[in-house]
């Protein structure tokens, strides 16, 4: 069994002993409780059985609260490829990738979409509030959207190609309106779908506010610490320090309405431990110091099967989660050498990819044999939308380090010196491939990549900067210090797979600073961006198969970057020593695993109880 009863009450014993009383003083003034509350988080002495510990989101200290940044570093509170984390800032829908639906969360009822699907219409439920106990208004709604283009933040400029205007009609009734293509059609009605389940709702009078600080530069309100923001969701501030993040439970919280969840989430504190590694995590995680994992934890079927802790996944099986991100090691074809196709397909070829799923993923994924490559996820929906057959000339599954040297012989490329190291015009290829350090799986995956540019004559160097490093790094237009690199791809959500193929190869990702979107690696293709273009508008299904496995053809046979292993939309491990009744497959609450944070995962928050 996979929950140890005994050993439940055991942990929780101890951890009642140890945790049992924080500092706060109810008689106390509010300054002199902050400054309570501050020492109760540092120190370590929150109510166990009050406190939800997280790990595997967040990777050293943040940079502030603010709604409209992309580099606050703040993830316990910000959009991510994998969901939007509603604890703080809130939706108006709340993505289930179970089924694919949208449930209502600011909104008041389904979306109304118009005859010709160029307008959707949405209405703002009355009960929700502000932190500070205003209403939440279509005003909002329609602020937030514009000042997110005014400024060039990654909500601006992913959805204005798309987005003609967002405008409230009234208090509590908001439409938005679709960029139309030269027919008279939306140009992606998905990107409407999109908008209404991912993108967060800011205060109109809270961004004026900085608008005036700031005196409405752009780059001076993204960077914004914004340790006065006003929030909807259940969570606000609390502490932050390089060791630790805590949110606070807002006991005005407008989601006890009987409109919404009727009552508060289980934990009055939510907090993220600072780990300096996966290893650190699972240590935490074992131990009872953390509830819920959303890192990699190695073998994790060993933790309840050989060590007998009160620890499950949300599948009772392997792959144990609910696969539908595509990790990838992207080329930054900058880097001479790169940009020759040959050397980007030798490479991949020669990849040990059963390696990575068994060693670095220890089985948490499904393997290239059994869901061929592509720029689909390995659910059935997405696996339906392209020819397989169509495309399984173009196909690998790695480890062939014969046909590798083959092509690179056949291109001329070939090793002049004797040194070992294959050369292309007069240069030997040397690269580097990075990844963040401690990451474990993505680490391991990255070395087995460097071990096959060793079977083929090129020179693969493993790095692995800190996140804090490499983030920034990462997300710049020119960058030329990571030549081989691992970023995630999105995973399940409304506008997938269209979105998938457009963040691997979509070139209006090409040249963009503070890029957190896509095509880190400046592929630009004509014929990829008439196909991402066309998706969204057709509804012809063969039409549409057809636009998909082109572009699959032109992915494989580019090679602009290529997928290291599926991955569970998220990890989402539990520790049952301090809180139970987590969601799990089968168990009829259609709440998805994802880590009782992301979308309609929040709906976790509401079910989960303290053990008794």
């Amino acid at each position: 069994m996979k929950r140890k009863v005994v050993l439940v009450l055991c942990l929780l014993m101890t951890f009642s002993m140890v945790f049992a009383n924080g500092k706060g003083d109810k008689g106390a003034k509010p300054e002199e409780q902050q400054v309570a509350a501050a020492d109760d988080a540092s120190s370590g002495t929150l109510p166990r059985n009050q406190t939800l510990y997280w790990a595997g989101l967040q990777w050293g200290s943040i940079n502030g609260w603010n709604v409209l940044s992309d580099d606050m570093n703040n993830f316990n509170v910000s959009r991510q490829a994998y969901g939007t984390r509603i604890t703080m800032f809130e939706t108006l829908y709340m993505y289930n990738f179970l089924d694919g639906s949208l449930e209502p969360l600011l909104a008041d009822g389904a979306p109304q979409w118009n005859a010709n699907k160029t307008e959707v219409t949405v209405k703002i439920k009355k009960a929700a509030k502000w932190s500070d106990g205003t209403p939440v208004t279509a005003e909002d709604v329609a602020y937030s959207y514009n000042t997110g283009v005014k400024i060039g933040n990654t909500s601006g400029n992913s959805n204005k190609p798309y987005i003609a205007a967002v405008e409230a009609k009234d208090a509590q009734t908001v439409v938005i309106k679709a960029a139309l293509n030269s027919a008279g059609a939306a140009k992606n009605p998905l990107m409407l779908d999109n908008f209404i389940a991912v993108e967060y709702v800011a205060q109109k009078a809270w961004i004026q506010k900085l608008e005036a600080r700031t005196g409405g530069d752009a780059t001076k309100m993204k960077t914004d610490p914004a340790e006065d923001v006003v929030y909807s969701g259940p969570y606000g501030p609390y502490f932050a320090d390089d060791q630790k993040v805590v949110l606070v439970r807002n006991d005005n919280y407008w989601g006890k309405d009987a409109s919404m969840w009727g009552k508060l989430p289980a934990p009055k504190y939510v907090a993220h431990t600072i780990y300096s590694d996966n290893a650190a995590g699972e240590v935490a995680f074992k131990s009872g110091e953390v509830d819920v994992s959303q890192q990699f934890n190695s073998n994790v079927q060993d933790l309840w099967e050989k060590d007998g802790l009160p620890i499950s996944t949300y599948m009772a099986e392997a792959p144990y989660g609910i696969c539908g991100s595509l990790p990838t090691a992207y080329y930054n074809l900058a880097i001479p050498g790169l940009d020759n196709v040959n050397v980007r397909k030798a490479i991949a070829m020669a990849v040990d990819y059963d390696a990575i799923i068994a060693n670095a993923m220890t089985n948490q994924s499904p393997t290239f044999d059994q869901v061929p490559r592509s720029t689909m996820n390995p659910t059935p929906g997405e696996q339906a939308l392209y020819d397989q057959k169509a495309v399984a000339n173009l196909q690998w599954v790695g480890n062939d380090i014969a046909g590798a040297n083959a092509l690179l012989d056949k291109a001329g490329i070939k090793d002049t010196n004797g040194d070992g190291i294959r050369e292309l015009n007069g240069k030997k290829l040397s690269f580097k491939a990075s990844c963040p350090n401690g990451w474990t799986d993505w680490m391991a995956a990255i070395e087995i990549v460097a071990a096959a540019g060793e079977k083929i004559g090129i020179e693969i160097t493993s790095v692995f900067p800190e996140w804090s490093v490499y983030q920034t790094v990462i997300t710049q237009a020119n960058q030329t210090e990571y030549e081989i690199f691992m970023m995630w791809s999105d995973g399940s959500s409304p506008t997938m797979p269209w979105n998938r193929v457009r963040q691997l190869m979509s070139s209006e990702y090409v040249g963009v600073e503070g890029n957190w979107s896509g095509n880190w690696g400046q592929y630009s293709n004509p014929r990829v961006d008439e196909i991402i273009s066309a998706i969204p508008a057709t509804t012809d299904a063969a039409k549409l198969r057809s636009l998909y496995t082109e572009a699959n053809k032109i992915y494989l046979t580019d090679v602009p970057s290529f997928t290291l292993m599926y991955r569970p939309n998220c990890f989402h491990a539990v520790n049952e020593s301090v809180w139970t009744n987590y969601p799990e497959d089968g168990d009829g609450q259609n709440i998805p695993p994802g880590d009782l944070i992301h979308g309609y995962s929040i709906a976790g928050l509401y079910t989960i109880k303290t053990v008794k």
